[in-house]
């Protein structure tokens, strides 16, 4: 069974930064794509992120270009969501979820973390 345990979430400001991080337990994060994906109260689930098993980053949400980024850490067996520009309408339950090969599509990964809110308010 593939554990994800997500972290990092808060209040931040408009403007401000949050990393996020997705710790894994059980199996190797780097044999897997991870994608980061949130939502909002009352929206669907969209994916926001995705690295792949090559370290290939692939973005699913316009909204986020050039204010996120994903990353890997093997020797930590975490991946990582930097969010910088934070917007109110970054506001939503961020969730980390593992496949073998990225996709925007929320139906097609079945192991997934619990989440964690981050909520952009002044």
């Amino acid at each position: 069974q593939l554990q994800l345990v997500e972290s990092g979430g808060g209040l931040v400001q408009p403007g401000g930064s949050l990393r996020l991080s997705c710790a894994a337990s059980g199996f190797k994060l780097n044999s897997y794509a991870i994608g980061w994906f949130r939502q909002a109260p009352g929206k669907e689930r969209e994916g926001v992120l995705c690295v792949t098993r090559w370290d290939a980053t692939i973005t699913y949400a316009d909204s986020v270009k050039g204010r996120f980024t994903i990353s890997r850490d093997n020797a930590k067996n975490t991946v990582y969501l930097q969010m910088n520009s934070l917007k109110p309408e970054d506001t939503a339950v961020y969730y980390c979820a593992a496949r073998p090969m990225c996709s925007g599509s929320y139906d097609h990964f079945n192991s997934w973390g619990r989440g964690t809110q981050v909520t952009v308010s002044s």
